[in-house]
């Protein structure tokens, strides 16, 4: 597998880092959230990888220590189903926000709403 998907990964991140930071517009810094979310997911996964791993279940005769030296470490994997379940929720709460925004002050734009009292 290389160190290539580890950069590409990197890169990932480094796209949506800059989208949250540079960017105005409040559906951009969702969007950017999202990616950050989903390169995070994929930085686990990537570190649980094992090259020719097996799925971790212990077969039976099976000792412990082939299970061991042959398995894919299932708690990166646990840990993104949970990041999933909890970036979905987080997502729909901002996006909830965005439109209450917009509803308030007719745009998306952070510059705008800033300048805004009220």
């Amino acid at each position: 597998m290389g160190i290539t998907i580890y950069l590409l990964t990197f890169l990932l991140l480094l796209v949506a880092v800059y989208g949250i930071v540079a960017k105005k517009n409040i559906v951009k810094i969702i969007v950017s959230l999202a990616i950050l979310d989903y390169a995070l997911n994929l930085l686990l996964v990537l570190v649980g990888y094992r090259t020719g791993g097996k799925a971790p279940i212990l077969s039976p005769g099976q000792s412990t220590e082939q299970f061991v030296s042959s398995a894919v470490d299932p708690l990166p994997q646990a840990m993104v189903l949970t990041s999933i379940v909890i970036g979905l929720s987080i997502m729909a709460l901002m996006v909830a926000m965005a439109l209450r925004l917009h509803e308030k002050y007719g745009t998306f734009d952070m510059e705008h709403i800033r300048r805004l009292k009220g």
